[in-house]
């Protein structure tokens, strides 16, 4: 018996000799710090561990990423509203420049792919045969770029290296190829190093191999070795940053610092958290784990350290254990599991984040999400303040998903919103674990995840690997799982419909309300404590159940969120007959769902208007921070300079699509009534409808919506005036918007029209901006409107060229009709969009305007506008205007300086500085874009 062990014992290490064979790298390079370039001669020993003859061999080549504005990672920085690469200096960019590339000691032919110039194709003279292996010798420097772009590159204490050298891309059913996106996801197969770097004796090395140094002279040579390695990082320090910590089994290396904890306490949670993981994932094969900071921090624990100083609610030791366990499994298992990340990220994202559960699960399971200050007198009344720490998972998920702005876990990684990349989709997959641990059982996933872990570790592995160990450790169906949870961005959501007596029991109909069927959980609690769990799997629309009578005070589905769920707040049914299943809770401002309540919030409301003076009032609302369909909002105010009392209200529902090309339909009706003039006052009520339309991708920014209202005004006028048709009146109005805000190019447009009683109109409006190659802005603007017919009289509905009228009360005015003062002076770009005033300022006809602006230094710009305006009975006018724009926040801040228009020489005339234009807003909302973009 013992024989037979021995035997098949060394078949395997003789089958594992022969048939994945190890990469070699050699590298010899010198550091030279007055060019910051590395000049590197490499040597790749390959190896063809696939079954298919290989004519070329792919390299990835990520050091040449950073050559300029066409790389795949400019444009990447481009889509996320970065532009430091796009337009960086030259001595802040960085290459990878090829001398020479030999096969086998013999020169050969090689080219950068098209539109991909970090990847290599190098031409092989004889074809590779499978088991077979070649010498690539590569002679090339590499200049190392600012590291301000990704994190790494160089920086004010020397260098951070990542991604440095050139590698082989891996052959698995097919060429495996991957541009840099700054998604740190190289797919990279072990390899042996052995690495000799030349440095100024200045800098200090510190490396993720084993290394050691000798003195030569002026410079250091540092000896760089390891096998089954991979992405080896350098750090070049002129005052070392790196402190070793060791524990029982390991050596630590890092410079994640935690001030605040003495050495022997950080090697104790260090310890701790070596031997968690060896508990779920078997005894780390790994003598060296390195943990820099550059890494660390764009994978950080989010909610705990982008908090300031001052804002302090967590210890010093909860703070860093959380940060280091992140990054230390990270970082593990990113080095033994060969996992192609850039397809298949939800398997390594969902162990790492179903591990950083289980570590908050048992070391600190009273931890709040809120921390200290959920024990604040005022805090303590809110839902979100009795949330554990790892309750943040579900509820950051239900954020998104009832947005829809969620995507599936298969999603490529280079497809997903950054939200979506960076948080929730990891959040979705730690969940997806915790799911099936739940449905499973805790024995089952752990032992599947130690069993995947150790039977594929520094082996090319993928999603199907682990759903077949999976399914060899359960009987229970798990199709569910990968084909719906993972394969599409199917909401859960299950609620209790109908609950009926019986003799002696209650008789449950639980609904299914979408279009996934999954394992559901259902409770029966008494006096807050679990008295009843059974899970449901067969739930694709409705089940009834039965459960004993008087033993439960409610029933409730998902009562532990072990999975992530659409919506919760039709989860629970209280069996004592109340009038309301749910009583109401009023709260302060907002907080998160409480399933158990109907919440009802208010909050201060603070305006401004110059005719009202400040307003003060409350905005009474059913809006938690996690969206609603329905939502209604009244805000009753009082306006301390009118003294009058005024307000808004508003009612909204929102109708999601998932299978069409329309994403939402919002079907409201809004209304409001403030002072437009003094002691005069103005009520609106809008019923709208507004259809948008779902982006070529979550990536993409653009928008485009239908939207059309019937608008109704009614003003008061003055007692000594005649109310006329103007003061009273109802307009339908229908538009189609579209905006790219792409941070280079521009573009928005908008064709609406408008129907009234007296006149109808049509109008479109026009806008480009571009960045040249120069960082030059160049703006352009094209208004053309025209009647259809107009039996108005006056000009309160004409086009306006400086200043449209706003009949509609849909622009932020402050001070509408003011004719003089600053109030007059607030610009905003509609209509003519000129900022000076001529002696023609209307047009009841129709109007032609185009406005242009071009970049003089950073936001000092200047403008030309010209315009074409023809009233009835008088001569067509032409218009025209330039000054100096100051554009500090584009159409948020800005100000205009009139220079020369129809009026003459502006600058000369007296009252210059009334006739200065300023675009400001206090719309929380456009600010609120305006920073977003990019990351939703």
């Amino acid at each position: 018996m013992k024989k037979n062990l021995y035997i098949s014992f060394l078949c395997c290490i003789i089958s594992s000799c022969l048939f994945s064979q190890q990469n070699e790298i050699k590298i010899k390079a010198n550091l030279n710090v007055a060019e910051d370039i590395l000049q590197i001669q490499q040597e790749i020993v390959y190896y063809n561990n696939s079954d298919t003859e290989l004519n070329s061999i792919f390299l990835h080549n990520w050091a040449n990423s950073f050559k300029g504005r066409e790389t795949p990672l400019s444009k990447r920085f481009i889509e996320d509203f970065r532009k430091d690469l796009y337009f960086s200096k030259e001595e802040d960019l960085g290459y990878s420049k090829i001398k020479n590339i030999s096969i086998n000691f013999n020169n050969s032919i090689y080219k950068e792919l098209e539109n991909q110039q970090d990847i290599l194709e190098v031409y092989l003279e004889n074809p590779l045969e499978p088991q077979k292996s070649v010498h690539i010798n590569i002679t090339y420097i590499v200049k190392i770029p600012n590291a301000k772009f990704t994190g790494y590159g160089k920086n004010n204490n020397g260098y951070h290296l990542r991604y440095w050298y050139i590698t082989p891309a891996i052959y698995k059913d097919g060429w495996q190829i991957m541009s840099n996106l700054n998604l740190d996801d190289l797919f990279e197969n072990t390899t042996n190093f052995n690495i000799e770097i030349k440095t100024p004796n200045y800098l200090t090395l510190e490396s993720s191999l084993q290394q050691h140094k000798s003195k030569k002279e002026n410079l250091t040579v540092y000896n760089l070795y390891g096998k089954n390695k991979k992405d080896v990082i350098l750090s070049f320090q002129k005052t070392p940053t790196f402190k070793k910590f060791s524990t029982n089994s390991h050596a630590i290396y890092t410079d994640v610092i935690e001030e605040e904890l003495d050495c022997n306490l950080t090697e104790d949670v260090l310890g701790r958290e070596i031997q968690f993981l060896n508990s779920f994932l078997g005894k780390f094969s790994i003598d060296k784990i390195f943990i820099d900071k550059a890494t660390q921090s764009k994978n950080p624990v989010y909610g705990l350290t982008q908090l300031p100083d001052f804002i302090n609610p967590y210890s010093d030791i909860f703070k860093y254990d959380l940060k280091m366990f992140k990054a230390i499994s990270k970082r593990y298992l990113k080095q033994t599991l060969l996992i192609n990340e850039r397809k298949e990220y939800w398997l390594l994202d969902g162990l790492q984040n179903y591990l950083m559960l289980e570590y908050v699960n048992k070391f600190y399971p009273d931890i709040k999400l809120l921390g200290k200050v959920s024990d604040n007198w005022f805090l303590k009344r809110y839902n979100i303040s009795k949330l554990k720490f790892n309750e943040k998972y579900p509820l950051i998920y239900q954020f998104t998903a009832r947005k829809f702005l969620d995507q599936s876990l298969i999603t490529p990684a280079d497809s997903l919103s950054n939200f979506n990349r960076k948080i929730v989709s990891k959040y979705k997959a730690g969940l997806g674990f915790n799911y099936l641990k739940g449905y499973l059982g805790d024995d089952i996933l752990d032992k599947s995840i130690l069993n995947f872990y150790q039977g594929n570790k520094y082996k090319i592995t993928c999603a199907t690997d682990f759903q077949e160990m999976l399914s060899k450790n359960t009987n229970k169906d798990i199709d569910w799982f990968f084909e719906s949870y993972l394969g599409t961005n199917k909401k859960i959501d299950y609620t209790i419909d109908n609950v009926k007596e019986e003799k002696d029991s209650l008789k449950v109909t639980i609904k299914n309300k979408r279009n996934i069927t999954a394992p559901i959980a259902f409770y029966g609690l008494k006096n807050k404590e679990i008295k009843l769990k059974k899970w449901f799997t067969d739930i694709d629309s409705t089940k009834t159940v039965r459960v004993a009578k008087g033993e439960f005070d409610q029933l409730v589905l998902n009562y532990e969120n072990i999975y992530p769920e659409y919506n919760t707040l039709d989860n629970w049914y209280n069996t004592d007959k109340n009038l309301f299943n749910k009583p109401f809770k009023f709260t302060l401002i907002k907080d998160v769902k409480a399933p158990n309540y109907n919440q009802l919030f208010y909050q201060p409301n603070v305006a401004y208007n110059f005719y009202d003076g400040l307003i003060l009032g409350m905005k009474f609302h059913n809006k938690p921070l996690i969206k609603r369909n329905l939502e209604f909002r009244i805000s009753p105010a009082y306006a301390l300079k009118s003294q009058m009392l005024n307000g808004s209200f508003s009612i909204l529902y929102n109708q999601f699509f998932e299978e069409t090309s329309i994403y939402k339909i919002s079907y409201g009706i809004a209304g409001s009534t403030f002072q437009y003039a003094p002691n005069l006052s103005y009520s609106s009520l809008n019923p709208f409808v507004d259809i948008q339309f779902k982006r070529k991708s979550l990536r993409d920014a653009t928008s485009e919506f239908i939207r059309a209202k019937v608008v109704h005004i009614d003003k008061e006028v003055s007692p000594l005036e005649v109310k006329t048709e103007q003061d009273n009146y109802n307009i339908f109005s229908l538009s189609y918007n579209y905006i790219n805000p792409d941070i280079i190019k521009e573009l928005r447009y908008n064709f609406s029209t408008e129907f009234s009683k007296d006149f109808s109109k049509a109008a479109i409006d026009f806008r480009y901006r571009k960045l040249t190659s120069t960082d030059t802005q160049l703006d352009f603007r094209v208004f053309a409107g025209a009647f259809l017919h107009n039996n108005s009289q006056g000009n309160y509905f004409s086009f306006g060229l400086d200043r449209a009228n706003d009949y509609l009360f849909q622009l932020n005015y402050y001070g509408r009709s003011e004719a003089s003062g600053i109030f007059s002076q607030q610009f905003i770009i509609t209509e003519g969009g000129f900022k000076s005033v001529l002696p023609t300022r209307f047009a009841n006809q129709y109007m032609l305007s185009l406005n242009s602006s071009i970049g003089l230094w950073r936001w000092v710009e200047f403008y030309n506008d010209v315009a074409f305006l023809k009233n009835r009975n008088e001569h067509l006018f032409f218009g025209y205007e330039n000054g100096i724009r100051l554009n500090f926040i584009h159409n948020i801040f800005e100000i205009y300086f009139p220079m020369y228009s129809n009026n003459g020489w502006e600058i000369t005339q007296g009252a210059y500085p009334q006739k200065i234009r300023l675009t400001f807003t206090g719309n929380l909302n456009r600010i609120y874009n305006f920073f977003r973009r990019g990351f939703f």
